[in-house]
């Protein structure tokens, strides 16, 4: 073996013995960072759910109400619950020309993937 090649192997031994001895896995988040994260997770489906097709006469409003985050404590793979709720208001406009408005309640509910580092619908 050149003397090239040995230091080539003993650096990357050397790189392979601090990663393996480096710090492990990261921290898990905070909640602040979960919450922001299903913030935008549900401003995403407001944006979503508010993109309806004009030609079918149909309008509609979603309003984020809560977007909530619970701890998991003892589940390392999914440490967060979260629950987004909204209140979606929709509008029609019948044949006769008259109006309709609806208004309802939707829930989503997740769990936060910390391998991904993101939020799953359950």
């Amino acid at each position: 073996m050149t003397a090239r090649l040995r230091a080539l192997v003993a650096a990357a031994a050397a790189a392979i013995v601090m990663v393996a001895c480096g710090k492990g896995a990261p921290p898990p988040p905070t909640r602040d960072q979960v919450v922001a994260l299903l913030r935008q997770e549900a401003e995403s489906l407001k944006k979503e759910g508010e993109r309806v097709d004009p030609a079918l006469g149909v309008a509609a409003t979603w309003k984020i109400e809560a977007v909530d985050v619970a701890e998991r404590p003892g589940d390392a793979a999914k440490p967060w619950n979260g629950t987004i709720r909204f209140t979606i208001e929709s509008r029609t406009h019948d044949p006769d020309g008259s109006k309709t408005a609806d208004r309802f309640e939707k829930t989503f509910q997740y769990a936060f993937d910390a391998a991904s580092g993101r939020w799953q619908m359950r």
